[in-house]
């Protein structure tokens, strides 16, 4: 990020720029950024978007090919289109000598750096990569915004806030407009303004329906469970969320018998740094023969559901009722 910052800052630009990661929100700033910098707001003429799979590289290829109208570059933007992923050999053989006027913008969401064209593109001009942000980097960001605004928070309703919106920062844009609005007449933002106006993520209602699992609530867990399907979630999305909570407790419990730090533990199991210490207490609720068997048995529920042998919305139901009930589970078997 820093690189295309200097990059515009000295208006001295790579002729291809790779923008790729889980983390939409930035990676469409910093695509706008660049965006206008090398092209005229409403430049129609020397500014052209591909989207998709279905995106043509000889049209690319064309196009760069083509004098700009009145311009110094042609600037070629292109997002998803999965081309680091499968074999692009054309396009990869002419970045390797663009012509001088021409300017790529790939914006993408998986890569392969195996490929041909990451390969090409990485040795012809820049590659950034938009991960997850840290919970310092995600609080400093929130907290400028709201400083922005004259808004205060405390440490706390900040960390409660961060719970329920995750950690996608388009999520936590969304969430923190409808929280301004919602305060607008105030300075300070309580809890029970965020528990009011924010929306509570799918994952974190299964962390809490695999917490009262935990605490064998078995009729709160079943509560969880009615809600996600009142919402319209998918039975066999949610198995798919509940035995990946389950694996996360599995490394979380594995790595922290072995002294792991939070920050590492966050790193390797995938949560962020904030969500370490709730995993590591759940965990405690399972020990770690419960915890496999229950993603060996969750992979047999997936397949008695394919195979027709369960209805999907009961196999879901056994599952959880198997976890949250009392007592030694070694010997019981859900049924398939």
């Amino acid at each position: 990020m820093k690189t295309i910052d200097e990059d515009i800052r000295r208006g001295q630009f790579k002729q291809v720029y790779l923008l790729y990661g889980t983390e939409g929100y930035l990676k469409k700033q910093y695509r706008d950024k660049l965006a206008a910098a090398l092209a005229d707001a409403g430049d129609t003429m020397n500014f052209t978007r591909f989207e998709g799979k279905n995106s043509s590289p000889k049209e690319m290829i064309d196009l760069a090919e083509t004098l700009p109208f009145f311009a110094e570059r042609r600037v070629i933007l292109v997002e998803d289109s999965g081309f680091f992923k499968t074999a692009c050999d054309d396009l990869a053989e002419y970045l390797a000598e663009p012509a001088p006027t021409a300017y790529f913008i790939f914006v993408e969401e998986e890569i392969d750096k195996r490929s041909k064209l990451y390969k090409a593109v990485k040795k012809a001009g820049s590659v950034v990569e938009f991960s997850a942000q840290s919970e310092e980097l995600l609080t400093r960001w929130i907290l400028s915004r709201l400083k922005k605004e004259n808004k205060n928070i405390t440490a706390s309703v900040l960390q409660l806030f961060l719970s329920r919106t995750g950690t996608d920062m388009g999520n936590i844009d969304r969430e923190l407009e409808k929280l301004l609005c919602y305060t607008l007449e105030r300075d300070v933002i309580t809890a029970e303004d965020v528990t009011a106006v924010t929306t509570e993520q799918t994952a974190n209602k299964i962390f809490d329906m695999v917490n009262a699992i935990a605490e064998h609530r078995q009729k709160r867990a079943l509560d969880f469970y009615y809600d996600l399907l009142a919402l319209k979630e998918p039975p066999m999305r949610i198995l798919y969320l509940i035995t990946r909570q389950f694996q996360i407790l599995m490394n979380v419990r594995d790595m922290s018998a072995k002294g792991m730090d939070a920050s590492s533990i966050a790193k390797y199991a995938g949560i962020p740094p904030f969500a370490v210490k709730r995993n590591v207490s759940q965990a405690r609720g399972f020990s770690a023969v419960q915890l496999k068997q229950a993603l060996r048995e969750g992979a047999e529920l997936e397949e008695a559901v394919k195979t027709g042998r369960l209805e999907d919305r009961l196999a879901v139901e056994l599952f959880i009722m198997k976890y949250s009930q009392t007592g030694d589970l070694g010997n019981k078997k859900t049924p398939v």
